[in-house]
This record gives structure tokens, C-alpha cells and sequence, in this order.
């Protein structure tokens, strides 16, 4: 079930195309689907069943999207800062020595789990099809890129990879922290670049949700991509070793 070389060289476009499919669903009109957006529905199902008014039920719906990407760009800023942009964003599996700090004494993959976080909180911009479209296949991703991990780090670390696999689960993670700290220094600053679409799509939902037009959302969310391709394309993060247990991205 893990993924394939090319899957994990190219995982970033293989998550592009499932949004931009989640998000045009191309087979809705074909399986007369609807084309309301989750959010529209599930604030419609609330008040249909006189659980909460409309609005409030569009608050409420809302506000837990809002919690969702902000621990998505939480976790995802967290483990880049200790992982590397350099790691993150590379094609290729990096592993030079353990690292188990930051995040990564929690669980073995923030960086996926902020990303399937992140998915769950764009859904209710999607179609419920569209919805559950990417958090199906996003989550099915994200399980395979750290299957395909788990044996180059056997194979890198040894036992003392084995040990620390054995202590922190690969996704939900621990409140407390399972391992002790290996002592590598956080890159702040390296990070918030490596994460900008993730930190901007969440200030986009948080800032500009409340006007309840998912339209003005959509295009907040395609300017935040772009914005963060701009700046990677002329911000190039020098060379960090790659020190981490879990090469995630």
C-alpha cells in the first residue's frame, strides 16, 4: 500500500490534481449531483432539523474550519521548522541523523496530518462530493507517502528507529511528549516560508469567511497558492542537513 517512487517525487502535483478535481468535479453534472457547497448543506440539514437557525448553524460550521486549518498551519509550520524547507519540499527521502523535536516527540507525521487537517477544512468550500472526494483520497495519500517512508528510515536508523516508531504513533498524536528532545534548533523564519500557502489560507478563511461567500473564499484560497509559488520560486532555503526522522511533506 505504499507509495511509489514516482508517487513520493512528484506527491505535491498529485495533491494539486486532487483539489483542483475536488473543487470542479467534473463528474457532477453527469451523476446530477449538486453543486451547493458542503457548507451551504450542512447549515441547511441543522436548521431543517431545528438544531440550530441557519445562521447560527453557518457560525458554527464555519468556526470548526477555521480550528481545523489552524492546526493544520500550526502543525505543518511546527514540523517544517525543525524538519527543513529544504527537506520538506525536496523530491527525494532525506535521513542523515534521528531528530525527534518539536512535533515530532507527538507523532511521526505532523506534516501529513496537517495536510489532511487543512483538506477538512476547505471542504465546505467543495461540493459534498467534491468533499469527500479529497478527504478520501487525500487521507488514502497521506497513509501510503508515510508507508513508503517507514522502511528508508528502518533501513537509514536501525533500531533506535525501530524504538522511536515503537513510542509515537504515525498520525493521532500524544499530548504529552513520548520521547525525549534531541536538541535540534527550530528555523522559524525558513518555515513560515515553506508553509505560506497554509498560513494564508487560513488567515483567507479566518478573516473573510464571515462574509459567507465561498465564490470570494475559492479565489482567497487560488491567491494564497499563487502568492506561495511566487515566493518560492525566488526564495530558495539554503541547504539544511536532513535530520529528521519522518522526511514528510
Amino acid at each position: 500500500m505504499q507509495a511509489s517512487r514516482f508517487e513520493y517525487k512528484y506527491r505535491f502535483l498529485i495533491h494539486a490534481v486532487i483539489y483542483l478535481l475536488a473543487f470542479q468535479v467534473p463528474w457532477n453534472n453527469s451523476l446530477n449531483l449538486t453543486d451547493e457547497t458542503t457548507w451551504l448543506i450542512l447549515s441547511n440539514m441543522l436548521w431543517r432539523h431545528r438544531l440550530l437557525s441557519f445562521m447560527t448553524a453557518a457560525d458554527v460550521i464555519l468556526v470548526v474550519a477555521i480550528v481545523f486549518m489552524a492546526l493544520a498551519a500550526w502543525l505543518r509550520t511546527w514540523g517544517s521548522a525543525y524538519v527543513g524547507a529544504s527537506v520538506v519540499h525536496s523530491d527525494s527521502m532525506h535521513g542523515d541523523a534521528m531528530l525527534a523535536d518539536g512535533p515530532y516527540r507527538h507523532t511521526r507525521n505532523p506534516l501529513y496530518l496537517g495536510t489532511l487537517l487543512h483538506t477538512i477544512g476547505l471542504a465546505i468550500l467543495m461540493t459534498p462530493s467534491g468533499a469527500i472526494f479529497a478527504i478520501t483520497l487525500i487521507w488514502i495519500f497521506q497513509i501510503r507517502l508515510a508507508l513508503a517512508e517507514e522502511p528508508f528510515l528502518t533501513a537509514r536508523f536501525g533500531q533506535p528507529y525501530l524504538n522511536y516508531k515503537a513510542a509515537v504513533p504515525r498520525f493521532l498524536p500524544s499530548l504529552r511528549a513520548l520521547v525525549p528532545a534531541a536538541g535540534q534548533q527550530p528555523r522559524w523564519l525558513q518555515a513560515i516560508i515553506g508553509e505560506l500557502y497554509f498560513l494564508a489560507a487560513f488567515v483567507v478563511v479566518a478573516g473573510f469567511g464571515w462574509n459567507f461567500n465561498a465564490q470570494i473564499l475559492r479565489r482567497g484560497i487560488l491567491i494564497s497558492l499563487g502568492v506561495w509559488l511566487i515566493v518560492l520560486a525566488f526564495v530558495h532555503p539554503k541547504k539544511s542537513d536532513p535530520t529528521t526522522p519522518q522526511p514528510a511533506a
